[in-house]
């Protein structure tokens, strides 16, 4: 009975990642190029993934533009300690993607301890070959 779980988990797993196509995997890495450099607060990183015209929803109702979504993560302002995305959708429709998930974590934001848990979605679009963070909004859970 074991192995017959097990080799349904597999099947299951690979007939996920089979039904993922090409843009969405692409998206995806996106997507996870996105938390690594919000993670490490990394400039080039964020500067790179992030469009021009960014506008970058929070949960609070704070909107930012590029610069200030950089710059809130370059200073520590807003700082991740851990961050994790779970509960990942993504659907492309020609050059735009949609992005759902749960992000959740911990913070440091200037230096005060907590913790983060957000539904969040994201518009990505496809800007010279790469996929771009164009929109951000963040809802309480």
């Amino acid at each position: 009975m074991k192995k017959l779980t097990v080799m349904m988990l597999c099947l299951g797993f690979i007939m996920t990642a089979c039904a993922q196509t090409s843009a969405e995997k692409d998206v995806a890495k996106a997507v996870e190029t996105l938390r690594k450099a919000m993670l490490d607060g990394n400039r080039a990183g964020l500067e790179n993934i992030a469009a021009a015209d960014l506008s970058y929803g929070h949960s609070s109702g704070r909107i930012q533009n590029k610069q200030e979504f950089v710059n809130t993560l370059v200073t520590g302002e807003s700082d991740f300690v851990t961050l994790n995305f779970s509960e990942q959708t993504i659907k492309v429709v020609g050059e735009t993607a949609l992005v759902r998930h749960r992000l959740w974590g911990d913070t440091n934001d200037g230096g005060k301890p907590g913790k983060v848990n957000l539904g969040i979605l994201l518009v990505f679009q496809k800007q010279k070959g790469e996929w771009k963070l164009l929109a951000r909004q963040a809802y309480k859970i």
